[in-house]
């Protein structure tokens, strides 16, 4: 019976009691991520649709966790050669390793105001490494167009490409490289339960043309 308690107090002080399930919007989850050219110039990289989900206490942010999956297929840098060696065994070996992971272990208050940090392990190219990424919360409220609960925020972090077996021309081409995400989330249940009456409008719409 003490046992019994015990656990049940544990997991009532571990679990976030208050957290929301956000989804991920892939149409505006997405970052970029830059590096060093011969020190002639900084290119560019873009990756877009992740996907995952966000548990997000507004009260205490410390207690959330976040969880989210990037397609790789999904980069682009505008040069279409350079695309098909990114994706190639040279770099990211897409076909092999079509995502990359992040999942948290710790959450902490950050430097400035609706600021945090976020660590976690990064999963990229089958290795997975310790990452801290600094977190800044934009806006917490309702979504205007669809009047449904969202939260967006940005995130920097710097990796050594490297450490992820992605060292090709490394020094010429820099090893460190700086990522630069933003990302908005909506609260999971209050968007399946809008999802649901859609289909439920479109579906008594097209039985009414029969």
């Amino acid at each position: 019976m003490i046992c019994r308690i015990a656990l049940a107090a544990l997991f009532f002080i571990s679990a976030p009691l208050h957290a929301t399930t956000y989804r991920f919007e892939p149409e505006y989850t997405q970052g970029i991520f830059r590096w060093n050219h011969l020190g002639f110039s900084h290119p560019a990289a873009q990756f877009s649709q992740g996907e995952g989900t966000l548990e997000f206490d507004a009260a205490d942010p410390t207690k959330s966790s976040v969880t989210v999956a990037i397609p790789l297929a999904k980069i682009t840098t505008g040069v279409p050669d350079l695309d098909e060696e990114f994706q190639s065994s040279k770099f990211f070996e897409t076909a092999k390793f079509p995502t990359a992971t992040f999942k948290s272990s710790k959450v902490e208050k950050g430097a400035m105001p609706d600021q945090l940090k976020v660590s976690g392990e990064l999963n990229l190219h089958g290795v997975t490494k310790p990452v801290m990424l600094v977190v800044t919360i934009i806006k917490v409220g309702t979504n205007p167009r669809n009047s449904l609960p969202t939260v967006g925020f940005e995130a920097t972090v710097v990796l050594k490409r490297s450490d992820f077996g992605l060292g090709k021309f490394v020094p010429q081409v820099s090893d460190e490289i700086r990522m630069d995400i933003n990302a908005q989330a909506v609260d999971a249940k209050a968007y399946a339960e809008q999802q649901k009456a859609e289909a439920a409008e479109e579906a008594a719409k097209a039985a009414v043309k029969k």
